[in-house]
């Protein structure tokens, strides 16, 4: 009786042995078709088809990662075919395959949160808000749960049991994650609110950013300055110090021109009258001179009678015609943006000269295109100022005190 007893108990192990070798191998063997067949089957697809949506879905990995739940799935449902195993460890065994599955489709909802990013900038029609930050919210939420629900599995226990105890915890997260959640409420207001995006230009003084926005992150957003070098700074930053964004400049089509050059005083004078006849011969000057010459006539007839002095006289000046006659070249230069504001005007005088400024916009708001517009217009009137009569002040160089002293002009 013995002896058949011990012979029953060896073929049930024998029984056991089989079966499970059976089934881990048939596990195994569907876990190398899908990594060394079907994998390669996607991937030879992927270079054959013109679908879109496809060739993005293989990019993210998501048929590759759903496919792995199928080995789980095989010793899940098969762990019941294993007869006389022990009760505990078949159940642990289980609990343990249901928490690889979790995990498995958690990868796979990852997979497919990036694929719907890419997607929005490839296929949406408006791309202007940036959604990567609640792309990162929803996969920070797919984990969170997945693994309160791994936990649980292991655990053998209700999940509401672990939800119900993050209360006590409270406090404990919000001190730990504090600084993310910081940045998460700041990135859904800055890009609820249209505030900053990919591709914007920045200036942030407080963190030496000044370039374009590279991603517009969860918890941070990247900056790539102009010296190719990257600023990365927390997101909830943007909330607690201020920052310019160039965005607004780049859409109203023109970038601000705001530049003076320093006439020199002592060359500031009245025009002659050869000089009025031949400024005259302009086409910027033409219209500005007429008018002139017509409003001085005027005040001179009219004040005829109280004019006792040429001090009480009024005549054109080399300064105002200047000034005229290069807000006339801004609004004939076809690298004006002319539906902006343009002036013309002079600063307070100081010890460097008399400040001319320049203020247009350039109808191209490129750096380097609107440093050229920049350039072309400053060097115009560079050499245009002798015409009038003006000098550019500069301060006097070792060079100018030889020629003075050569010319016997400091003793």
């Amino acid at each position: 009786m013995e002896d058949f007893f011990a012979q029953f108990v060896a073929e049930e192990r024998v029984i056991t042995f089989v079966r499970l070798s059976y089934l881990l191998g048939i596990a195994f063997l569907l876990h190398f078709v899908i990594r060394l067949w079907l994998v390669k089957v996607l991937n030879h697809l992927y270079g054959r088809t013109n679908l879109q949506w496809y060739r993005l879905l293989v990019d993210h990995k998501v048929p590759q990662r759903a496919l792995f739940l199928l080995p789980l799935v095989v010793l899940q449902t098969g762990a019941d075919w294993v007869p006389h195993l022990p009760e505990d460890l078949t159940a642990f065994a289980v609990r343990l395959l249901n928490a690889l599955m979790i995990l498995v489709v958690a990868r796979t909802l990852d997979a497919i949160l990036e694929t719907l990013h890419t997607s929005y900038y490839e296929f949406a029609v408006d791309t202007s808000r940036p959604i990567r930050s609640y792309v990162q919210l929803a996969k920070v939420i797919v984990y969170v749960f997945a693994a309160i629900l791994i936990i649980a599995q292991i655990a053998d226990r209700s999940p509401w049991f672990f939800l119900s105890g993050l209360g006590a915890l409270t406090a404990i997260l919000l001190l730990v994650f504090r600084d993310t959640l910081l940045s998460l409420v700041a990135s859904i207001q800055l890009t609820g609110n249209n505030l900053i995006k990919k591709g914007d230009w920045i200036e942030m003084n407080q963190f030496n950013a000044d370039g374009p926005v590279v991603d517009v992150a969860l918890n941070n957003v990247r900056v790539r300055n102009f010296d190719n070098t990257l600023t990365v700074i927390p997101t909830h930053k943007f909330l607690e110090h201020s920052f310019r964004n160039f965005r607004a400049m780049q859409e109203s089509g023109g970038r601000r021109i705001m530049r003076s050059v320093n006439i020199d005083i002592s060359s500031i004078r009245f025009l002659y009258p050869e000089e009025i006849d031949r400024f005259r011969q302009s086409s910027f000057l033409k219209d500005y001179i007429d008018q002139k010459m017509e409003e001085l006539e005027t005040y001179h007839q009219q004040y005829d009678h109280e004019v006792r002095s040429p001090l009480d006289t009024r005549w054109l000046t080399n300064i105002g015609t200047f000034r005229a006659y290069i807000f006339e070249y801004l609004k004939a230069h076809p690298r004006i943006n002319h539906n902006l504001f343009k002036l013309v005007r002079q600063h307070q005088p100081t010890t460097q000269g008399l400040p001319l400024e320049v203020y247009a916009f350039a109808n191209d708001t490129r750096w380097d295109q609107y440093e050229q517009i920049q350039a072309d217009i400053f060097d115009h009137i560079f050499a245009i100022s002798p015409e009038f009569g003006l000098r550019l002040f500069q301060s006097p160089s070792g060079e100018d005190l030889k020629l003075a002293v050569g010319r016997g002009g400091l003793s």
